[in-house]
């Protein structure tokens, strides 16, 4: 069974495109998390601001639903938490209203080789700070354990920094790249570790390795610096109540597939079928953007002074308008087809917790041609959401009475194509539990994104870059979203902010 979350608002009918445009002060394509905040922040400024979003629910990868057998209770049924790096997006759900919560005190476990075990608690993406102690050891041996402190007396030179799988492996070796590392910034990224630029996915580990000279004392300088508490954060009530608070009062138009982008002057003069552009990317000529769009009604076209694109799939269409190709960036490895399976269980075994609040499973290791068998478990993670979420077991608990709980599994890693059947879900979670699941199961909802963001290779930043200095040449444009800012949202929302700030400089 498949979910998606309602929405507050039936879209006004839009004019034709053959008429005037209708206008606007600000139009912002893409209803997700980014759109929505650069939307507010642009609304908060006096603008009038129109979002158009192709699929009919906001939010992108955040969303909410029901599911079968906890009526009653909506559930993240898409992201459920942020990191907590940062303050921007904790102030922004304040302001909108919302209680930040932490996770319960439970830590998560990994699982390769058919056994799980508890991940160490110090650490970044999975690199430990301290390689000697003891849920390190547990985790890798004592022969991995052991090759991951020579990382405290190697050179600063021994540092292969081309991706984070070379990065961490060149330091602590292979064992804490194939148990802790990759298990954990292969799930949270959806790719595989050499595919990962170690800047894009660790802000700041580079320049803190090269200020201490290892890469665990590095991860350690890091972790002083972070807040107290858990790496994560989440929302009473669920992730998905942010995008609902965002929605409110803001005109966005769902459905709406964008299909064309032009620049045509202020004050556009046309005689006898001429028509005069400004110049791509001519930084001085004052301009208004038009954005065609087609809807289930037909075509409809808006003009504004300002425009935010946050999804790269209107790159082409932006090369010429900026001055370059139409394909300024790269043909990027396709992202990985997401399957995220949330489950109502009877079982009182997981009252415990077993497994913390979840697991990552670590994907088979490719080595010179060399793959290591496949993992007798599909899923990527699992998340123990009742046992992470204090205010989820309660209402949960409530609802259905003692010995229910919430567990979602993930599937979908690059090059893999799996659709998991209720069967498979089970098995796994059988497995990854160590309890017998079979038989136990009251509901389940599956929620699918095909083709997540492309891995954030070093290649693919540095043109990612690029087309941003393009797009800040030219007035009135911005571009933001997890393809520019990073993946998370303590890392888009930050931006999306910034863009409506730089927008509209005189508004403030």
């Amino acid at each position: 069974m498949s979910t998606q979350p309602t929405t507050s608002r039936t879209p006004d009918p839009a004019p034709s495109a053959d008429e005037r445009p209708e206008n606007a002060d600000a139009v912002v394509v893409g209803a997700g998390v980014a759109g929505l905040t650069a939307a507010r922040a642009l609304r908060a400024r006096g603008l009038r601001v129109v979002v158009l979003e192709a699929a009919d629910v906001p939010g992108g990868p955040v969303r909410g639903g029901d599911l079968p057998g906890l009526e009653g209770v909506r559930v993240d049924v898409g992201a459920e938490s942020f990191a907590s790096r940062g303050t921007a997006v904790g102030e922004l759900v304040r302001d909108l209203g919302l209680d930040v919560v932490e996770p319960s005190g439970a830590g998560a476990w990994g699982y390769a080789a058919g056994r799980a075990y508890p991940l160490p608690r110090a650490g970044v993406l999975g690199i430990p700070a301290y390689p000697w102690s003891h849920d390190v050891r547990r985790a890798v041996g004592l022969g991995g354990a052991l090759r991951a402190s020579l990382d405290r007396v190697l050179p600063g030179r021994f540092a292969d920094r081309r991706t984070l799988e070379t990065f961490t492996r060149s330091r602590m070796g292979a064992r804490v790249t194939e148990r802790l590392v990759a298990p954990v910034a292969a799930g949270v990224h959806s790719a595989p570790l050499d595919r990962l630029d170690v800047a894009a996915v660790a802000p700041g580990l580079l320049d803190a390795f090269d200020r201490e000279g290892s890469l665990s004392r590095a991860v350690a300088s890091l972790r002083a610096l972070a807040p107290a508490g858990s790496a994560v954060r989440g929302i009473d009530g669920g992730l998905h109540r942010l995008v609902e608070e965002l929605d409110r009062g803001v005109d966005v138009r769902l459905r709406h597939e964008v299909t064309d982008l032009a620049r045509r002057p202020a004050r556009s003069t046309e005689s006898d079928g001429a028509r005069t552009d400004p110049a791509p990317g001519d930084a001085t000529s004052p301009s208004v953007w038009v954005v065609r769009a087609q809807t289930p009604d037909g075509p409809v076209a808006l003009a504004a002074p300002r425009l935010v694109v946050t999804t790269p799939a209107l790159v082409d269409q932006l090369g010429p308008l900026v001055g370059g190709p139409a394909d300024l960036l790269p043909d990027p490895e396709p992202g990985a087809d997401v399957r995220l399976v949330t489950l109502l269980l009877r079982a009182p075994e997981l009252d415990d917790s077993p497994r913390g609040t979840g697991l990552l499973v670590a994907p088979p290791h490719r080595d010179a041609g060399r793959t290591t068998p496949p993992s007798d478990v599909e899923a990527k993670a699992l998340t123990h959401s009742t046992a992470k979420w204090p205010w989820l077991r309660e209402r949960v608990r409530a609802v259905a009475g003692p010995g229910h709980h919430v567990v979602r599994l993930s599937y979908g890693r690059i090059g893999a194509t799996s659709e998991p059947d209720l069967d498979r879900v089970v098995a796994d979670s059988s497995r990854l539990f160590g309890v017998d699941l079979h038989g136990r199961v009251l509901g389940h909802v599956v929620t699918r994104w095909n083709g997540a963001l492309p891995p954030p290779t070093p290649a693919y930043r540095r043109e990612v870059a690029a087309l941003v200095d393009r797009v800040d040449a030219v007035p009135g444009l911005a571009v933001t979203g997890g393809w520019i800012a990073g993946t998370g949202l303590a890392s888009i929302v930050g931006h999306a902010q910034e863009c409506a700030r730089v927008l509209s400089p005189h508004d403030e």
